[in-house]
């Protein structure tokens, strides 16, 4: 596994893979929807998938002398660690604004979603639809990845779109809490997208583990 994994690393990665992982320093800014930087830092996952692809990767893996289970795991603990990456760089301007930055005026008047624990929360579920959706569709083939694709984009977006009209309904406007207060909600937002992505992505690689011990190669 640790070799299936550096080869994941190291070979079949895009560079955008890495890159786009900066987009979480997104969260800074203010008049934006924040909430698309998680679905940029997929974007650069996917086409990882997208080169893997094209060399025939999954192939060529399939031939060495390893269990098919791993090569899916292998695929899906890079795609862990790119989000890891991204969730560390994005919690850093979130820890940032709801600190030293809580009282600045640009964020104050922002009409959208502020950067809190409860973005947090909704960035877990996005990359939890990420693995569920796109790579648990893409090990249905191991090599069509379109129509997995759009299922995420559309419930990412859905996700955004939900996300920036919560917080103007009045009675869920603790959503958008800046610094510290409503700690309980904002802490237990964070909690459920955990939740989420843990569920999401654990029964995303059993499926894809099935799926893809049915394919011949």
């Amino acid at each position: 596994m640790k070799m299936l994994l550096k080869k994941e690393m190291k070979l079949a990665a895009s560079p955008l893979s890495y890159l786009f992982t900066v987009f979480g320093l997104m969260a800074f800014l203010p008049g934006y929807p924040i909430l698309v930087s998680a679905f940029f830092v997929c974007l650069g996952m996917f086409q990882s998938f997208q080169t893997l692809r094209e060399a025939n990767d999954i192939t060529y893996t399939a031939l060495l002398p390893v269990a098919k289970s791993d090569i899916v795991r292998a695929k899906y603990l890079f795609c862990m660690l790119i989000e890891l990456c991204f969730f560390v760089i994005t919690a850093v301007p979130v820890l940032l604004r709801m600190t030293v930055l809580a009282d600045v005026a640009a964020y104050r008047d922002n009409a959208l979603m502020n950067a809190n624990l409860v973005y947090l929360g909704y960035v877990l579920l996005i990359l939890g639809l990420f693995n569920c959706l796109f790579i648990g569709g893409f090990f249905k083939t191991a090599y069509r990845f379109g129509k997995p694709f759009i299922a995420f984009i559309v419930a990412a977006f859905a996700v955004v779109g939900t996300g920036e009209t919560l917080v103007h309904i009045p009675a869920l406007s603790a959503l958008n809490a800046f610094g510290f207060t409503h700690l309980g909600l904002q802490g237990g937002a964070l909690l459920a997208g955990a939740l989420a992505y843990a569920l999401l992505t654990a029964g995303s690689v059993r499926l894809a583990v099935r799926r893809f011990e049915k394919l011949d190669f």
